[in-house]
């Protein structure tokens, strides 16, 4: 029996939360436009071998090489990439990442299990060097979900406790256990029962606040208080577990964080950070919390980490948490993949040799004043925010009452598209750019002006 296809809430904000779908008119539209007859061949054939689901299949477009900041398509079109999957702050194929992974070839391709090879000790220890606080133990896996699943495990080993507090609007990944922390309707509709105790709270979005916040003169941490009532009503939290700033992305006052972390600290939960997307420089500290003064008990780094060539991610703890010698918390088959731990070595010493870290606050600095003189210049613009290279603009067709503009959102990113310049949308209305942190001022401009092109397209409806 086929089963039915559901289209409630398939043109609204909460399917596109973490992306633009793929099943719109304006994609289909982009395409018939912009495709040949090889690259619609390829897509077809993609299509026909691959399970189809919303994001991904059936694809854009066709890729046959990338570099650098840019990505390039089958008919020789290169564009900026912005989204890039968060995994390019060294840029793509970069030349110091392809070195180490064809040196480490030829000296130790696989690590069996029971085993440990000296990259993967050298990469842990950099890692527990490198990282805030007392976070100087660590556990390795192929991808950030992963990652995840294991912080949960070794939350519940640590406190005894299952339940969990976690935003809506989250990602944490795909599996059933991260979307059971996760807030997406686009990987939780109708997917069924998911793990029991997942307490929701509404995340840190000043300029859309629950409860008003931007009516009585700004945040007033009424959000962060909320998740200590819920600490203290439920009485049982294993650990609070959030992105310290969204890829919306939505970013709390460091206050906001601060009390949280001294609420887990009275209510004995733990709070565990996913930093997958982010860490290793992109908001101008090598690790998200740094930002916000704030040591979480479990830190989890993934994407970038292999260098956007290999899937590598790692879970750090602090040392009271080495707690489950007799559990296999992960046992995963390429936990200490030594071309993934070299991927990741060489990653973390291009980030530090090019002071990418400094070099995306400094420039972020300067693109968030550019989309701030872009707001005053364009009425669609609703808000503008950023933190380094993660950085935000929200699309609405009223400012007073902050109506999301989604299809005027969609229609700048296909029109940028066309100009060259890539990027995602989230919560159907933000255009989400995270360039590579080797990208230069000039190539920032060039982007921000193919943005604000595209801009004047579509308020003049072009």
């Amino acid at each position: 029996m086929e089963r039915r296809t559901h289209s409630r809430c398939s043109n609204g904000f909460r399917s596109q939360s973490e992306g633009d779908v793929n099943l719109s008119p304006r994609r289909a539209e982009w395409q018939d436009a912009n495709l040949d007859a090889e690259t619609r061949a390829l897509l077809e054939e993609d299509a026909r071998y691959f399970l189809h689901q919303s994001l991904s299949t059936p694809c854009l477009n066709a890729l046959r090489a990338c570099e650098g900041i840019y990505i390039e398509d089958l008919q020789g079109r290169r564009y900026m990439d912005f989204h890039g999957n968060n995994v390019h702050q060294v840029g793509f194929a970069n030349p110091a990442v392809i070195a180490a992974i064809k040196a480490q070839l030829d000296e130790l391709s696989f690590c069996t299990r029971r085993y440990t090879n000296r990259v993967a000790v050298d990469l842990a220890k950099k890692l527990a060097e490198l990282a805030p606080g007392d976070l100087n133990k660590v556990l390795f896996c192929p991808g950030g979900t992963e990652a995840v699943g294991i912080a949960l495990k070794l939350a519940r080993l640590a406190t005894g406790w299952h339940k969990t507090i976690s935003m809506w609007d989250s990602f944490h990944g795909a599996s059933l256990d991260t979307i059971s922390i996760g807030g997406e309707a686009l990987f939780r509709r109708e997917i069924g029962p998911l793990l029991p105790g997942t307490e929701h709270v509404p995340p840190p979005d000043e300029y859309r606040c629950l409860w008003d916040c931007h009516q009585r003169g700004g945040c007033d941490l009424k959000c962060a208080r909320y998740v200590e009532y819920v600490l203290e009503k439920e009485g049982d939290i294993a650990a609070v577990i959030a992105e310290p700033v969204r890829s919306t992305p939505y970013i709390p006052r460091p206050e906001y964080w601060q009390t949280i972390r001294q609420a887990c600290d009275r209510h004995g939960a733990l709070l565990i950070f996913d930093e997958i997307p982010h860490a290793l420089g992109r908001t101008g500290k090598m690790f998200t919390c740094e930002n916000f003064g704030v040591v979480p008990d479990i830190l989890v780094i993934g994407k970038g980490l292999g260098g956007g060539v290999f899937p590598l991610a790692a879970v750090i703890v602090r040392e009271g948490l080495d707690v489950a010698a007799g559990i296999a918390l992960g046992h995963y088959t390429h936990e200490k993949s030594p071309v993934a731990c070299a991927a990741a070595l060489a990653t973390i010493q291009y980030i530090k040799n090019h002071n990418l870290a400094e070099h995306a606050r400094e420039l972020g600095r300067y693109a968030l004043e550019r989309m701030k003189t872009m707001m005053a210049d364009h009425p669609l613009i609703g808000d503008v925010r950023g933190l380094g290279l993660l950085m935000g603009i929200e699309l609405v067709r009223d400012r007073a009452t902050r109506e999301r503009a989604t299809d005027e959102a969609e229609a700048v990113m296909y029109s940028a598209l066309s100009k060259g310049l890539s990027f995602k949308t989230t919560m159907g209305n933000i255009l989400t750019l995270t360039p590579p942190l080797t990208i230069t001022r000039q190539e920032m401009d060039q982007a921000l002006d193919i943005l604000e092109e595209s801009l004047i397209e579509i308020e003049r409806g072009a």
